[in-house]
């Protein structure tokens, strides 16, 4: 289901740019009821660059992408959750289409909330920042990203 959702989205959102470890995702039993035992995850940075005033349809487009799929073992639910965001030089901002009391509504029923903040040379975990945003696989991949980010943003200046 990975590799279909990774070119699924590279179809819709242009060419994989980084992709962290596939890992297990064992954080929560959460996804299990929906989405059945045993699950990955992956972190992957599509180019070119997202606008942040795009997310809340992106992330409807995400959705659309999800609804598209069918479980490989073929019971009811999701295949896949993809939780777009996108990484500027201070921070990590994911959608969701679940409100809570520190997400802001972006429009479209989706809400947006800061998952990481880049200070004092890396990223931090805010109170709210899942379990699995919190590993140092996670930050790495978000300080990969972000550098990524600085370097595009920067030969876009110069370009």
């Amino acid at each position: 289901m990975l590799a279909e959702g990774r070119d699924l989205l590279a179809g819709r959102f242009g060419a994989l740019d980084l992709a962290g470890p596939v890992f297990d995702f064992s954080f929560s039993s959460y996804y299990e009821r929906e989405m059945g035992a045993g699950l990955v995850k992956q972190f992957l940075g599509f180019g070119p660059l997202l606008n942040p005033e795009d997310l809340a349809e992106t992330k409807r487009t995400c959705n659309d992408l999800e609804a598209g799929l069918v479980r490989s073992d073929g019971m009811p639910g999701r295949a896949l959750n993809i939780d777009p965001g996108y990484v500027n030089g201070g921070q990590l901002v994911l959608a969701t289409t679940k409100n809570y009391s520190h997400r802001i509504y972006i429009g479209k029923g989706i809400f947006a909330e800061v998952t990481l903040l880049y200070t004092r040379g890396a990223f931090t975990p805010m109170p709210w920042t899942y379990l699995d945003y919190r590993t140092e696989a996670a930050l790495a991949f978000f300080t990969r990203v972000r550098s990524t980010f600085l370097a595009q943003r920067e030969s876009s200046k110069t370009g």
